[in-house]
């Protein structure tokens, strides 16, 4: 279910709250507009005719935009990958018909069918986008209306895959995962169900063709990897191979999202590339409390859900799943090899790539990968550990977030740290919040020795000597790890961007006198912001800061290249 605060912030699912939260708002949902409203919305768009039983808009099918009915009515419905059809809503005059996505022109999530004749202003994406900032007050509420109205697809799995599978399976858990943080509707059946065997035999699946996956289209995935399920749900852009852009940031983090904001809002093009989803590593914090102007707290998951909307309002285009292969910069502009073969093109070029998680040196953990070991702790982790005992290893904030949100799913939390206490490595206010959770146990001075496991998956976590009670192992299926992170740089090797001996990219040294605030690495136009930088203070707000600060040093060394072109061409 869905939070009030993440219904306004974006596009993700959080267990348990209450859906009353969107009931409540369906004056937000679906607003009506007067008529000057919609005098003032035509210059963006064309009025266009359907006839009863026509579709304005398909599901899986790319959207065309937003649609303002001026006469007739529109049925907004449902029909999934087996045929299912579910009516959402029924739409006449004065109301607009879209949702977030249209704003970069994604897939359809519904069908809208005209109910009889009906007369109705389209205004393309980029139209839209440019309407959503030139009518402040008007596109506001607009913009409310496509996030909330995500929230409910969500809420709903609304034109999105089904998948089949053992909750269990590490590859249902990963694509779950994915489609979760990405914000994208979709709906699981457990291949017990009568359903579920129903389709199975229907599709002839075997065994090693689990998870199976329903795109809406009616197309079968056979245990699809990330890019293969994002390509039968449209969400990879199409990328021109001959755009140059005037800033590519590799990373959707907080550093590379408020880079992209920054840079678009300024008239800069924009490309923004991540290999799974928006947020980076403070994307799966369950709860961030100490960021400027949330006194309640807000998930990772919704403020970069915020950021990633925002990034698109100002027209930045956006890459999610896509993989940075290498960075070749022999000469300028500079090229970003792709994995799936492709390139793009930029001018400058914002190493924002965080860090991944770190593994600690324990035999044979990478067999338990979704089969009980994890990384991170979002609504589909919680979801497998509910009312069950658990095990977290690590003193980080990033840990401390993950406990006090497991501790309302989980029976009993274990909690392991190398120190004698968390004083040196957590902020006080999750520190003091772990101390009244009833059902969360410290363990001091603790590490793991080795993981058990049975047909299953993890059974067993034992330690490398017995706490003080005695007690040498915990039956549990849940091990989480937050252990640390390592820099993802392996991908600048081919540009010689420095790197320090733990592999952060140096900055501030590519010019004589550089300032402590400097950005740039040793590569002209390339800079370094956030968790991949050395020294980053591995803080959101110091990210956020970043991204606004190299937008600055960008603007300054475009400008100088402008004008040395200018002098060369006279």
């Amino acid at each position: 279910m869905l939070s009030t605060q993440e219904a306004e912030g974006q596009q993700t699912v959080v267990a348990d709250a209450p859906f009353s939260s969107l009931s409540t708002r369906m004056h937000q949902m679906f607003p009506e507009l007067t008529c000057a409203e919609i005098d003032r919305l035509r210059r963006f768009g064309e009025v266009g005719h359907w006839e009863a039983g026509e579709l304005l808009f398909e599901t899986g099918r790319t959207g065309p935009g937003m649609f303002v009915v001026l006469n007739g009515r529109v049925k907004v419905y449902q029909r999934d990958g087996i045929g299912r059809e579910v009516v959402i809503a029924e739409h006449g005059a004065k109301q607009f018909l879209a949702e977030v996505g249209q704003l970069s022109g994604r897939p359809a999530l519904v069908n809208g069918m005209a109910v009889n004749s009906v007369d109705a202003l389209l205004i393309p994406p980029d139209k839209l986008r440019a309407l959503i900032v030139a009518e402040a007050e008007l596109g506001e509420r607009i913009m409310r209306a496509l996030i909330l109205r995500r929230v409910a697809l969500i809420e709903k799995g609304a034109g999105g895959p089904i998948l089949i599978g053992n909750s269990r399976d590490a590859r249902l858990v990963m694509l779950q995962g994915f489609l979760s943080r990405n914000g994208h509707p979709h709906s699981v059946i457990d291949e017990r169900d009568e359903d579920a065997l129903r389709l199975i035999e229907q599709f002839a699946a075997q065994e090693e063709d689990m998870p199976l996956v329903i795109c809406p289209d009616g197309s079968v995935l056979r245990h699809p990897s990330m890019p293969e399920l994002a390509t039968c749900l449209g969400l990879l852009p199409d990328l021109d191979d001959s755009h140059v852009y005037d800033v590519a940031i590799v990373g959707a983090g907080p550093a590379g999202l408020a880079t992209a904001v920054y840079a678009a809002s300024e008239g800069l093009s924009v490309i923004v590339l991540d290999s799974r989803a928006p947020g980076g590593q403070a994307g799966a914090s369950s709860r961030i409390e100490n960021y400027l102007g949330f006194p309640t707290g807000i998930s990772g998951q919704a403020l970069a859900g915020r950021a990633f909307v925002q990034a698109q309002k100002f027209g930045a285009h956006v890459g999610i799943p896509v993989h940075v292969k290498a960075l070749h910069c022999a000469e300028s502009p500079y090229r970003l090899e792709l994995k799936c073969g492709g390139k793009i093109t930029s001018r400058t070029i914002v190493i924002a790539s965080g860090a991944v998680y770190r593994r600690p040196a324990i035999e044979g953990l990478d067999r338990f990968d979704g089969r009980g070991v994890y990384y991170w702790a979002s609504p589909v982790e919680a979801k497998l550990c509910k009312r069950q005992e658990i095990v977290i290893v690590g003193g980080g904030n990033s840990a401390g977030q993950a406990i006090v949100y497991l501790a309302t799913h989980a029976a009993k939390v274990h909690v392991l740290i190398r120190r004698s206490s968390f004083e040196a490595t957590m902020s006080r206010y999750l520190i003091d919040r772990i101390r009244s959770l009833p059902n969360v146990f410290v363990h001091p001075n603790s590490e793991i020795g080795r993981l058990e496991a049975d047909e299953i998956g993890l059974a067993s976590v034992s330690l490398k000597k017995p706490l003080p009670d005695g007690t040498e192992s915990f039956d549990t299926r849940h091990l989480f790890l937050f252990t640390g992170a390592d820099p993802n740089t392996d991908w600048l090797r081919t540009c010689g961007v420095a790197l320090d001996d733990k592999g952060f990219v140096l900055t501030g040294t590519g010019v004589d006198g550089a300032s402590v605030c400097d950005l740039a690495t040793t590569v002209e136009g390339v800079y370094a912001i956030g968790d991949a930088r050395a020294g980053s203070t591995k803080r959101v707000a110091a990210a956020v800061g970043e991204g606004a600060a190299v937008v600055a040093q960008i603007h300054q060394l475009l400008a100088v290249s402008a004008g040395e072109a200018v002098a060369l061409g006279a």
